[in-house]
């Protein structure tokens, strides 16, 4: 991303969010704020998708699946007592926004820049934040999330669940590893829900995509296998790891049957420490 400015893929995700909500039919994933968020100015369709209309439906859908089965998760969680959710790379998510309990902590941590150009849409599109939320400004590859989380109050002896979508790709494996360590290092049951890439297929599409996000500065930099993800993350503790490709939760979601070889494509994971 450029310094000063937005995650160019952080806002073609939250478009693809918000036009879920009217172009899909039935709707994976509902969200009556996205529209609002992205505004009106942001472009219907990203650089990242030009002439590969082929497959800009199909990651629509992948992307709302990944929304809904990760709010289904939080849900689940927060039934079972679990009071604290921290959602890394938020970018424009909406889920603190929608949060009902009064007596639910959410964390969003994100890039300084992509977080105060977010609290300017919020402002803009008069969009309140709530009095549970509280920004955490990290750089995942410069700035430690523990002090970051830390320092705006999170608490390390409560029970938690990390939602991190569309953040893996983009780092270095010493930045996955050490992350993932911290997640699975807390003093009390901790969840995750991420997704990951798988490493190239041969897609045409898939490769045109890649190329066009890495020529803005954000190139997919860390994809793996079931084996070596589900490696990292026993390794930071998580004893119990279910690993889906996103085709699989889409399928689930629309009654439909899943289409493309299992190991495709993104890969949608529930993972926890107990």
């Amino acid at each position: 991303m450029q310094t000063g400015a937005p995650s160019r893929t952080a806002m073609a995700v939250a478009r693809a969010r918000a036009d879920h909500q009217t172009a899909d039919e039935p709707r994976i994933f509902t969200d009556p704020l996205a529209e609002r968020i992205v505004g009106p100015a942001a472009p219907r369709t990203s650089d990242f998708d030009r002439d590969l209309d082929d497959v800009v439906r199909r990651r629509r859908l992948m992307i709302a699946a990944r929304s809904r089965f990760a709010d289904d998760t939080v849900a689940a969680a927060i039934v079972a007592g679990t009071r604290q959710v921290v959602v890394l790379g938020a970018g424009l998510d909406t889920s603190a926004y929608r949060n009902t309990h009064s007596d639910v902590r959410f964390f969003e941590v994100d890039h300084p820049d992509t977080q105060a150009w977010k609290r300017h849409r919020l402002a803009e599109s008069g969009v309140a934040v709530p009095d549970t939320l509280t920004f955490a400004p990290v750089d995942f590859e410069r700035t430690d999330l523990g002090e970051g989380l830390s320092a705006a109050g999170f608490d390390r002896s409560g029970a938690v669940v990390f939602v991190w979508l569309g953040v893996v790709m983009y780092l270095t494996r010493a930045s996955l590893t050490q992350t993932l360590r911290y997640l699975g290092g807390q003093d009390a049951p901790a969840e995750v829900v991420l997704d990951y890439l798988y490493p190239p297929s041969g897609s045409a599409a898939q490769q045109a995509r890649a190329d066009r996000v890495a020529a803005v500065g954000e190139p997919w930099i860390g994809q793996y296998t079931a084996e070596e993800i589900g490696a990292e993350l026993s390794a930071a503790g998580f004893a119990r790891i279910q690993d889906l490709p996103a085709a699989e939760i889409v399928a689930r979601y629309t009654n439909r049957t899943a289409s493309g070889t299992s190991d495709s494509g993104p890969h949608l994971i529930h993972a926890s420490t107990a």
